[in-house]
């Protein structure tokens, strides 16, 4: 059937007197637009037809059929013809502005519709736009549209400038003036949609704010404004606040104070205004309302407290207020109704206004205990529900940002008394977040359980409760003790409900916090009443709901884990027997399960004596092979770690994790492993059989492709050749050595892998005295059998000397046989020679080679061989031989570093293996024979040079801090830039290991090596951000009070300078070279890490700022950094990163577009493009967790889009789901 043949139809359908074919007829059209948009393109003609016959439905007398005609117009506006979209928008025009009610309500719809469902991109949504916002425009100016067609025209102005803000810019008639009498209507509701619609054009009309400001909201805050006006105004401010807050920062000295004077006024609207202007400044102009922040707090704190209607005191009555509210509404009878009450409203937003407070300025801390917290206590009972929950939460938020920036409790716990700062000696401590809050749990915990143990209580507000209490005990361990007798009987009258659907969450969130409660304090505290809750908890662990029963489970793992041990006890062999009842069922839920397996644990731990004397049953339940086994193996692991069990239940153990072990897939094998070691240390016997059983499991492991198992399966390996040597050794030679030859001299081993390797063979050799001989020409047998990109001669060498480092009684046969390939007259080829020098310097480290000096005289002569590699090796064998025996071959380095200019460089790299490896105590004889020689290097051009003097002298400072600090303090002024350098380089590496005492001295002088952050030279300045990464990683406490000082100068490193970006010429090719990247990406690197470490001493606002202008840097490294700090910022200061989300989109998916191909494009610029946009979308995954809905438009639709991505969208909703 031809196109035109079924429009036709379809047309036919949608004429016909019957409603339903009517309906039928724009539903089959709507399919066939969905399924194929072209079905409905063709002959120009038809295509009229049927828009002006969907067109004439609108008008249709059936609600349904009007309704399926504007949903079809939402699909037909995006594929018609320009000529007909324009005939479209007049029409539903016209019908928006006629007198018919209902069809002015469709065709607003249908507006709305048409503007939301057009397509983003494309020249359809530019053309609807520029035909459809001057007659919306018109409309706003005719003084004949009635207020509801003003409404729908404000709406859809709205959607179309926060989807579309690029195409509203270049119009005749611009919006904001249009909008602004708007302001004057004498409608409340358009005045507030308009006030709305003209916070949303501002930020892309902003020639039109400088009139706005001056010409309206400055006088209209002014005291002789009428009311009404200045509820307008006030309003205007909040919305501004929220859609574009640059605009309005500059000129809050004029407006906040005309705001606080406002909120003073007699008129709830105006204060409810007022305070939410107030908290949308706050929020959205963090910088430039700080001067502001004392008196905001002081009207919040006054507002909270605003009740006309409620003739009670302020302090103790508070609490009560929630419960003699019935009874006053019931004395008052008909003279007073509640719903006239609109006071609530002003106390919930100077309530949100705290809360912003609170959440966005973590440097006010300890003002806001002493201010703010007794005022929230105080409310705690506020008689209007939504009020109440609203300040539990806020004081929420205080808690969570105790725990955040507050310090540590363990520090503050105790150092008040009654509230009042102790005097030790005549001092004043200083109060801190934690001191206070500890001075203020009293008043806290009443007002908040007499609010929860009322049986009328409604289960919110108890939910609400529980919650606030989890969060005090996670702030402040312990601080509930003496609460505990009403804290339990809270609870037990929760738990005594019956636990329908309804109330399961409440019973989870008060079985949640009592598990804490129990876990962080003493069983002293609760002793008394355990007998009195401990019914109800067993009752729980019977509950079929999952969540009840999980959290049933974990109060008792609490409870076990506080009393340990627990001798005996009724309700120990009730949970005994429930969990084995769970853990036989198939049909247990997982997650109940999981919790049994973890309470069976801490029964075998805590409760040990009870039940040795059960059948034992529970471990055929829990040693499954069949379905999860995360969680049993974490059981099996800690109860052979903790509890002195047989080794029949051992063997069983061993069999269970072997057969896990045996199955494919890596899912768990790393916990099976650790498993599988804490139960061989269990044994008191090792059975004699076992290593013939164990040991051919472990053959499939010996492989370099997974590095990590690779490492578990040796280290158990080792254990048996330790625990057992007679009978794992034969099975080992059979079944696994020569594998281990084989992957012995594989590059990618490093690290903790390596060192299993390493400690097999110390293993092996102690296990056998014979096979050291073999081990040592097997392992270079098998290293010269490699391929070259295969084989690493270091990790040979290091097996040798740990080899010989086992077995010392292979030393002179190993040395006789390596040094043979060092004499002039060997003819070895250079890879010979090679490990010949790095096993000379693995055992030089513990041998003293002094008696064959010909060795170290050998390894100098090869300082000026032709290969690189060889000249590395004798540099790390002469250095490996000098800490055998300082004494003889150290001057020797020495000299050569003071007199040859050809041998230095790797006589220096012979120093730094000496004072890598030496001990401090040796270090120390020889310090000052090192400094001088090392320091006059220092001052050398040649980078590489510098680097390894500044490693060796870093290392040589920690010896005798006081006597050299202080001679590199000196060279900070040396007017040569690389001796500047050195010192930095140097200072670093003192970072990394150096004692208390060390710390002591450092602290006095090290802001004079990080003033080099402001040095003329660009190598010192990024040594010196270097030097502050570091010192923030390593040494935190000794910058953060230094921070105000150092931070304008790191900001300042992480701007582009144009001065270092210079242009290269690479054949016809001109590129464009930044010198400044290094620097700017350690800068970046050290905000990262202050982020981490130094957190409380951060502005966050201004640190924002650079992590925005970093978004969109042309370096992807710095991209990515920045996405790392979103991330972490998420986590820390939802709040405050929150207000960001909308300056933060358009660099976030400049970065999810990936590269412009073009025929330069390689491979390597579209998989470093890939990466670029998984760091992004990790980096949007977590600020979708903090996003507000409707605060941040643009983000929103970004998020949005990406979730629809048929590229990315599955990725992104499993990074949301985790």
């Amino acid at each position: 059937m031809t196109k035109t043949y079924i429009m036709n139809g379809l047309v036919e359908k949608m004429q016909s007197p019957d409603q339903d074919f009517r309906y039928m007829g724009l539903n089959d059209l709507l399919l066939e637009i969905k399924q194929d948009p072209n079905s409905f393109l063709g002959d120009e003609t038809t295509e009229n037809k049927v828009l002006r016959q969907v067109l004439a439905l609108v008008e249709d007398k059936i609600s349904e059929v009007k309704n399926q005609a504007v949903k079809c117009l939402g699909q037909l506006i995006k594929i018609i013809r320009e000529i007909q979209m324009e005939y479209v928008v007049d029409k539903l025009i016209d019908f928006s502005a006629g007198k018919d009610e209902e069809l002015r309500d469709i065709a607003g719809l249908a507006l709305k519709t048409i503007t939301a469902e057009l397509p983003p991109e494309g020249k359809i949504a530019v053309k609807a736009c520029e035909k459809l916002t001057p007659k919306l425009l018109g409309q706003l100016q005719n003084s004949n549209t009635p207020p509801e067609t003003l409404l729908e025209t404000l709406s859809i102005l709205s959607i179309l400038i926060s989807r579309f803000p690029g195409y509203l810019v270049n119009l005749e008639v611009q919006p904001v003036q249009v909008l602004m009498p708007m302001l004057s209507h004498s409608r409340p509701a358009v005045r507030k949609r308009a006030i709305t619609t003209l916070a949303q054009f501002l930020p892309s009309q902003p020639q039109h704010f400088a009139e706005l400001l001056n010409t309206y909201i400055i006088p209209g805050l002014a005291p002789p404004s009428n009311l009404e006006k200045q509820r307008t105004v006030v309003q205007l401010v909040a919305a501004v606040a929220r859609h574009s807050p640059h605009q309005i920062a500059p000129a809050l000295g004029q407006i906040v104070p005309s705001i606080l004077k406002a909120s003073q006024r007699d008129d709830e609207e105006l204060r409810e205004s007022s305070l939410q202007a107030l908290e949308a400044l706050v929020l959205r102009c963090p910088s430039e309302i700080t001067p502001f922040l004392i008196p905001v707090i002081q009207v919040g704190n006054q507002y909270i407290k605003y009740d006309p209607n409620y003739a009670g005191g302020d302090d103790d009555e508070d609490e009560e207020m929630a419960d003699e509210d019935d009874e006053d509404d019931e004395e008052l009878g008909d003279e007073y109704d509640d719903d006239e009450d609109t006071s609530y409203k002003i106390r919930r937003s100077a309530t949100k206004l705290l809360a912003a407070v609170i959440a966005t300025r973590p440097e006010l801390l300890t003002t806001l205990y002493k201010e703010v917290s007794p005022v929230l206590i105080s409310r705690f009972g506020d008689r209007e529900e939504t009020v109440r929950l609203e300040v539990w939460s806020t004081y929420a938020v205080l808690l969570t940002q105790t725990g955040v920036y507050g310090g540590t409790p363990q520090s503050n716990a105790g150092q008040t008394v009654g509230g009042k700062r102790k005097r030790e000696e005549g001092m004043e401590i200083e109060e801190t977040p934690y001191s206070l809050l500890q001075s203020q749990v009293p008043s806290l915990a009443k007002a908040l359980l007499n609010q929860i143990k009322s049986p009328k209580t409604a289960a919110s507000n108890l939910e609400a409760g529980f919650a606030l209490l989890h969060k005090l005990l996670t702030a402040l361990p312990g601080s509930l003790a003496n609460q505990s007798a009403q804290i339990i009987a809270n609870a037990k009258s929760v738990l005594s409900a019956s636990s329908r659907s309804s109330s399961a969450s409440l019973h989870v969130t008060c079985m949640t916090f009592l598990a804490l409660f129990f876990s962080k304090h003493p069983p002293a505290v609760y002793a008394s009443q355990l007998d009195s809750i401990t019914p109800f908890l067993l009752q729980a662990l019977a509950e079929k709901h999952p969540r009840i029963a999980s959290e049933a489970f974990r109060n008792f793992s609490a409870l076990l884990t506080a009393l340990q041990p627990v001798r005996s006890g009724q309700w120990v062999e009730r949970v005994y027997d429930e969990a084995v009842r769970r853990l036989s069922n198939h049909d247990t839920d997982a997650e109940v399960r999981s919790c049994a397996e973890d309470t069976i644990g801490d029964l075998w731990i805590s409760a040990t004596e009870v039940v040795k004397t059960k059948n034992r049953k529970e471990w055929e339940y829990i040693c499954r092979t069949t379905g999860r086994t995360d969680s049993a193996m974490k059981v099996v692991t800690k109860v052979a770690t903790k509890v002195e069990i047989d080794d029949d239940w051992v063997n069983g153990s061993v069999e269970w994790v072997t057969t896990l072990l045996k199955k494919s897939g890596r899912t768990g094998k790393v916990e099976a492993f650790n498993c599988l070691d804490a139960l061989l240390r269990r044994y008191s016997n090792v059975p004699i059989d076992l290593p013939a059983g164990l040991i051919p499991t472990f053959k499939a492991y010996i492989t370099p492709s997974d590095i990590l198992l690779l490492g578990s399966s040796l280290d158990i390996l080792a254990l048996l050749l330790e625990l057992s040597p007679k009978a794992t050794f034969p099975e080992v030679e059979r079944d696994i050595l020569s594998d281990v030859y084989g992957i012995a001299h594989a590059p990618l081993l490093a690290g903790a892998p390596f060192e299993s390797v390493l400690g097999f063979f110390a293993a092996l050799v102690e296990a056998d005295m014979q096979i050291a001989t073999h081990v040592v020409p097997n392992l270079v047998s098998s290293v010269e059998k490699a391929p070259k990109s295969e084989a690493s001669l270091t990790n040979v060498a290091k097996c040798v000397g740990q080899v010989v480092k086992a077995q010392r009684a292979v030393a002179a046969g190993t040395i006789a046989e390596f040094a043979r390939h060092l004499k002039a007259t060997s003819k070895a080829k250079p890879s010979q020679v090679v490990l010949s020098l790095l096993v000379m310097g693995e055992v030089g480290r513990f041998i003293d080679m002094y008696p064959q000096q010909d060795i170290f005289n050998q390894a100098i002569e090869r300082f000026t061989a032709e290969q690189e590699e060889v000249r590395t090796a004798a540099a790390f064998a002469a250095g490996n031989i000098a800490v055998g025996n300082l004494h003889h071959f150290l001057p020797v380095i020495v000299k050569m570093v003071e007199n040859d200019q050809e041998k230095r460089l790797l006589s220096l790299h012979a120093l730094k293996e000496i004072v890598t490896h030496c001990s401090h105590g040796q270090l120390e004889t020889v310090a000052d024979m090192l400094w001088t020689p090392l320091f006059e290097n220092s001052e050398n051009q040649e980078e590489t040079t510098r680097n390894v003097a500044a490693a060796c002298l870093g290392k040589l400072t920690t010896t005798h801090p006081a006597r050299y600090l202080p001679q590199l303090q000196t060279r900070i002024t040396d007017p040569n830039p690389a001796t500047r350098a050195t010192v930095l380089s140097a200072i670093r590496y003192t970072f990394a290991e150096s004692p208390t005492s060390f710390d002591e001295i450092l602290g006095t002088v090290i802001m004079d090596f990080l003033s080099l952050l402001s040095d003329s030279d660009l190598t010192v300045r990024r040594l010196a951000l270097s030097a502050l990464n570091s010192a923030a990683r390593s040494k935190p406490h000794l910058i953060r009070e230094h921070l105000p000082t150092l931070l304008p100068s790191l900001y300042k490193e992480t701007v582009v300078n144009p001065d270092l970006i210079r242009t290269v010429q690479m054949g016809p090719w001109t590129h464009k070279v930044d010198d400044g990247l290094e620097a700017r990406k350690t800068a970046y690197e050290t905000l990262y890490t202050l982020l981490d470490t130094c957190l409380l001493r951060l502005d966050l606002h201004e640190f924002l700022n650079h992590v925005t202008a970093g978004l969109a840097d042309d370096s992807d490294e710095v991209k990515v950094i920045c996405h790392m700090m979103l991330f972490r910022l998420a986590q820390v200061a939802p709040t405050a990163t929150a207000q960001r989300l909308d300056d933060l989109t358009p660099p976030l998916e400049k970065s999810m577009k990936g590269p412009t191909m073009t025929k330069d494009t390689v491979k390597q610029d579209i998989e470093r493009a890939a990466e670029l946009q998984r760091s992004t979308l990790r980096a949007v995954a977590a600020l979708s967790k903090i996003s507000q809905p409707g605060s941040s438009p643009k983000f929103d639709a970004f998020v949005a889009s990406t979730q629809k991505s048929p590229e990315w969208g599955i990725e992104f909703r499993e990074l949301v789901g985790a």
